[in-house]
């Protein structure tokens, strides 16, 4: 049966370490919310630790680039296709409003930034704006590119999924993440040509890269190679 200890660590914040028997050598996770090590049965705290040394300054610098910082007034999002900051509103809760398509989050006086469920309820309001957004910004672009390249899908899913940029179904539904709202512009491109060639090849075998090449002017690796330098969060 596979154990879990949680230790509190300075730099980040928790380690969660996690035993598994299928597995012989120990492995190293960063996450949003601290550092994840997964070791063989009957593995020692302490030697568990003295392994992370040696990699633990290179783990910190993933650990910083991924993790969760506090959002305060000043925060804002500027990405090409989302534009979202917050300012001081007069009311007693929290608000939004869009006016041209930039939407502001307006929080009480005296607001905590500080307290977890303001953080909690900031996150949430940006989530909601992102999918609003979303599914005014992904639909008209997907069936765009879907006639520009000649492509038939049945239907599209907006979600609020953080593991994938997107997916096809079998069926040829297509489901988009919110979080594609903040790449570059070219990447939403890359994402939803990637699921629309999926509607032709369900696998990831040479005739899908061949199709993917044919409508991103032979990019598909290029760009999915830049892919890898985002991640589906704010």
């Amino acid at each position: 049966m596979a154990t879990k200890r949680v230790l509190p660590d300075s730099d980040f914040e928790q380690i969660i370490i996690r035993t598994n028997r299928r597995i012989r050598n120990i492995t190293m996770r960063v996450k949003p919310d601290g550092l994840y090590v997964t070791v063989p049965p009957r593995s020692r705290t302490s030697e568990v630790l003295d392994w992370i040394k040696p990699y633990r300054e290179t783990l910190l610098e993933k650990f910083e680039s991924v993790r969760k910082h506090p959002i305060g007034p000043d925060y804002r999002i500027d990405a090409p296709s989302f534009k979202l900051s917050l300012a001081q509103g007069r009311l007693s809760f929290f608000s939004i409003k869009v006016v041209d398509e930039v939407f502001t989050i307006y929080y009480p006086p005296q607001t905590d930034f500080s307290a977890e469920d303001t953080q909690r309820l900031l996150r949430n309001a940006i989530v909601r704006a992102l999918k609003k957004r979303a599914s005014q910004y992904l639909p008209p672009l997907l069936n765009e590119l879907a006639i520009m390249n000649h492509f038939t899908y049945k239907r599209v899913k907006i979600t609020g999924s953080k593991g994938r940029w997107g997916s096809c179904t079998a069926t040829g539904s297509i489901n988009l993440s919110c979080y594609l709202l903040l790449l570059p512009s070219h990447l939403i491109d890359y994402v939803l040509l990637h699921e629309l060639c999926h509607t032709k090849e369900m696998n990831h075998g040479p005739k899908f890269w061949e199709l993917l090449d044919q409508v991103t002017g032979g990019l598909a690796k290029q760009l999915r190679k830049e892919m890898k330098n985002h991640r589906a969060d704010f």
